[in-house]
């Protein structure tokens, strides 16, 4: 099925896409800012993620965002990545003006007060300790990302680092960080649902039209240099069970070699008929659980490994069977059969993600992000490109062991095996 949008551009910058589907009876509105955790000063992290929140304590001119959205039936939500922040709103068609005024002024006139950075900051922290710091296992991605990253800021969490950096947080800090990334010429607006894009422009001019453009932004991140050996972490806690995580760095979201590491991590870790599940829960009983997957990120990301043991497993162990297991992937190519059923599943998820006009919309300006927002009408001819062959050769280079990030997190009275 393919996606039809049209696009163009207001004159301070905006990226603007609309995607018209009059079977149903919504519109969505969703803008997505290119800023995330990695773009955050190392020593003041947690501040996109902290400024979600913050576009919800209200504007200059609309002191309750929420409101007016519930009076015209509709609802929102938003979210941080290391990559981008994305807000959407959902609501009937016909009260769609109600959206872009409330976005507009927010991207406007964003209200700065001491209050509302103090009950945000309170409720960031709150989620903090909850679940990174109190919860069993929270503090393994902490661990982990710091194991895997030395230069490139994916090092942190999209939480932050440090709760410290949340505490000392200063208004002029998030000032400075609004009008540096919350412009229109770092933005994209995709509308979606029972609109027109005769009608969409004419309310994005109206109402977005006139903010300032601010400067557009332009990464320069240190690159992660090539892995040349294995690392090892151990770590103790008051965690139930011992559990594995391994991480191998893998190539960046619009490289041919992402598509490629993403059916690996079906071949392996893709529910309950993958070679990881068989293999060492179902046959060897090792692990009660276990999982693969990537983090799927716009710069070079990881495929991951993670399970818990069974108790009295060696931790020993269960690393050399997993090692077993990706020492077939280097040196066994995968059945024609095996890469038809996850290329499959693959199409099948993508397809039914795109049923959902809010999932389309999302797409599209993540897509748009990416370079090209008809990349959505592509990615599975890039699926469907991938060879045995390609699996061989990427899994040879990704499973390296040199390429290894391992971390044993035991629990406190676990033995040292």
């Amino acid at each position: 099925m393919t996606i039809k949008f049209e696009k163009f551009e207001l004159a301070n910058g905006l990226r603007v896409l609309v995607h018209e589907d009059a079977s149903t009876p919504m519109a969505i509105v969703n803008v997505l800012y290119d800023v995330g955790a990695r773009d955050e000063d190392p020593k003041k992290t947690g501040f996109a993620h902290l400024f979600e929140h913050l576009m919800f304590g209200g504007s200059v001119n609309i002191e309750d965002f929420e409101t007016p959205l519930q009076l015209a039936g509709g609802e929102n939500n938003a979210y941080t990545t290391n990559d981008f922040t994305n807000y959407y709103i959902q609501l009937p068609a016909e009260n769609i003006e109600t959206a872009f005024w409330l976005e507009s002024d927010r991207m406007l006139s964003l209200a700065f007060s001491e209050k509302s950075l103090e009950v945000q900051r309170k409720v960031v922290m709150e989620e903090f300790k909850e679940h990174y710091i109190n919860k069993p296992y929270g503090d393994a991605w902490f661990k982990m990302r710091e194991l895997v990253y030395h230069h490139h800021p994916y090092r942190w969490m999209t939480i932050g680092s440090e709760l410290s950096h949340i505490e000392q947080a200063q208004l002029e800090d998030v000032r400075n960080f609004f009008f540096k990334y919350y412009r229109p010429v770092n933005a994209i607006l995709v509308v979606a649902g029972k609109v027109t894009a005769e009608q969409v422009r004419g309310l994005a001019e109206k109402w977005f039209g006139d903010i300032p453009p601010g400067e557009k932004y332009v990464r320069n991140l240190p690159r992660e240099p090539r892995q040349q050996e294995a690392r090892r972490l151990e770590v103790r806690a008051d965690v139930p069970l011992d559990a594995l995580y391994k991480c191998y760095p893998m190539a960046a979201r619009t490289e041919d070699g992402y598509y490629v590491a993403d059916l690996i991590t079906e071949v392996l870790g893709g529910g309950q008929s993958s070679r990881l599940h068989q293999a060492l829960v179902k046959e060897k009983k090792l692990f009660s659980q276990i999982e693969c997957y990537h983090t799927g990120s716009n710069d070079p990301g990881l495929v991951v490994i993670e399970g818990r043991l069974i108790k009295g497993v060696s931790m020993k162990a269960a690393d050399e069977a997993v090692e077993e297991e990706l020492q077939k992937m280097r040196t066994e190519a995968v059945t024609e059969k095996e890469l038809t059923k996850v290329k499959n599943k693959t199409e099948s998820a993508i397809v039914f993600e795109d049923m959902s006009v809010m999932n389309r919309a999302g797409s599209l300006a993540i897509y748009e992000l990416l370079g090209d927002a008809n990349m959505m009408n592509t990615e599975l001819d890039r699926y469907r490109a991938v060879s045995i062959e390609d699996i061989l050769g990427a899994s040879r280079e990704l499973f390296d062991p040199r390429n290894s990030n391992t971390l044993y997190y035991r629990t406190l009275e676990g033995s040292e095996k």
